[in-house]
């Protein structure tokens, strides 16, 4: 069956855009943004897109369909999940609390969550909304432990639970720098402990309402109705499945929202009438590290050069949902894109038509990096003796979970209840990898093994005990 390209048409050019250079050349964006999104019909689903330029909306499209069991198109009004987009309100929010006078950025964060240990190290607020914190990822624990992240549903208690039972950070604050979600959910709880009211209800009465920012709101109740939603899918071999998120944990991501409204956003950082200058300033500033190193996050943004001009930016993706959302200061263009499919790519998508908007501004795109290489197997790999000598069972109380070490046709593999088996490699003496992560096994002063270790990008150094 052929195949239709499927575009809702909803373009706003108030004058056709032309390069910077060439103010005399007509230029009409909508043809080439079109092409970017190509691969959408009416029997995939899509992407809807926005670009503003200084104040002025220039242009909404959309592609594809919002839900495809009842044939409901992508509009630039469909409410998408903006995934970790969502930080930057979340940072916002705090923000507003801090410049009232209710909270300080510098505050330790046990000072409104007691149920995290005590590390003996200094906290703070402000490292959670940088990324410098050490907090391990909750969502990465719960995912060793065998249940990740929509596959059940979780709450700010469950987030609660999680991080009361982590023994340590993944290093010192202010030391390093490890994304982690956990910063962020624990942020919107200490926005409902100070405020007194839920996050939800914060964020609606003090950022989305004066904004008229109507059709965004928290998914903080998975079950609740929300009119104009898309339906987020996963593509395997050509098929497509849903992929909803089913949990109430938010503040990380969970925004729902359309590309029209987080146009609205952007202008905000411009010209505020939520929060002001020196707040945004702040927020939209790359931070230190402890030694006085520049990180390239601010607090809930990423700040980095792109082709020569700087851009403030967050990608965000959860379950099938993808999202991005450029704004370039200098240029005054900002560009959202948000997509209910988890193969859009928000972020290529939304580079490819700020290139289209930025033109002659640009500096030439550097060369692709090349990818990553993982480490070689070990040549020859460890004996059925050694492989032996790991088996066993390791408890961690932390991921509250039980490994067990076997070998399985010449190799190792771990188990985890009910009917996981993860296959690992070898890599290293007593350093195997596998989708677990990096997996070393610890040995005593006497050399027999005591236990293992997993480290992840978000969780590192994740100690279980050999039983």
């Amino acid at each position: 069956m052929k195949r239709t390209l499927l575009i809702a048409a909803f373009v706003v050019l108030v004058q056709p855009i032309a390069p910077a250079q060439q103010q005399d050349v007509v230029v009409d964006p909508a043809p080439m943004v079109d092409r970017i999104f190509s691969k959408w019909t009416t029997a995939t689903p899509g992407c809807a897109v926005g670009v503003s330029a200084g104040p002025r909306p220039v242009l909404f499209r959309a592609y594809g369909m919002a839900d495809l069991e009842h044939d409901v198109r992508n509009t630039p009004d469909t409410i998408f999940e903006a995934g970790s987009v969502s930080k930057q309100f979340t940072a916002m929010a705090v923000q507003l609390l801090a410049s009232e006078g209710k909270l300080s950025l510098d505050d330790p964060v046990s000072k409104y969550i007691p149920e995290l240990p005590d590390y003996g190290k200094p906290l703070t607020i402000r490292h959670m909304l940088s990324h410098t914190s050490g907090l391990r990822d909750w969502g990465s624990v719960a995912s060793i432990a065998g249940w990740p992240r929509t596959t059940r549903e979780y709450t700010h208690a469950h987030v609660l639970d999680i991080v009361s039972r982590q023994k340590s950070l993944n290093f010192d604050p202010g030391t390093n720098w490890s994304y982690s979600n956990t910063g962020f959910n624990l942020a919107a709880v200490i926005v409902a402990r100070v405020s007194g009211m839920s996050f939800a209800e914060f964020s609606k009465q003090r950022i989305f309402q004066p904004l008229g920012m109507t059709r965004t709101s928290w998914r903080d109740d998975h079950t609740r109705i929300v009119k104009g939603r898309a339906i987020a899918y996963t593509e395997t071999n050509g098929e497509y499945r849903i992929e909803m998120p089913f949990e109430n944990v938010h503040g990380n991501g969970g925004l729902l929202t359309t590309v029209r409204d987080l146009l609205t956003w952007n202008t905000n950082l411009v010209s505020p009438k939520v929060g002001n200058a020196k707040l945004i300033g702040e927020m939209t500033t790359v931070g230190q590290f402890n030694d006085g190193r520049p990180l390239e996050y601010g607090l809930g943004f990423f700040i980095n050069d792109y082709r020569g001009l700087r851009n403030v930016y967050h990608s965000g993706s959860t379950a099938g949902y993808r999202a991005h959302v450029n704004r370039f200061p200098g240029a005054m263009i900002s560009v959202a894109v948000l997509c209910n499919g988890s193969n859009g790519d928000a972020t290529r998508t939304a580079n490819r038509v700020s290139d289209v908007f930025l033109g002659p501004r640009l500096k030439p795109a550097p060369p692709a990096a090349p990818a990553a290489t993982p480490p070689a197997p070990l040549n020859p790999p460890p004996s059925a003796d050694q492989l032996n000598a790991l088996s066993g069972n390791y408890w961690s109380e932390e991921a509250e979970t039980v490994l067990t070490a076997a070998v399985d046709q010449g190799a190792l593999v771990l188990k985890r209840r009910p009917d996981t088996v993860i296959k690992m490699t070898a890599i290293g003496p007593d350093k195997f990898r596998g989708s677990i992560g990096t997996v070393t096994f610890m040995r005593n002063a006497s050399g027999a093994i005591s236990g293992l270790s997993i480290n992840q990008d978000r969780v590192w150094d994740l100690r279980f005990e050999k039983k």
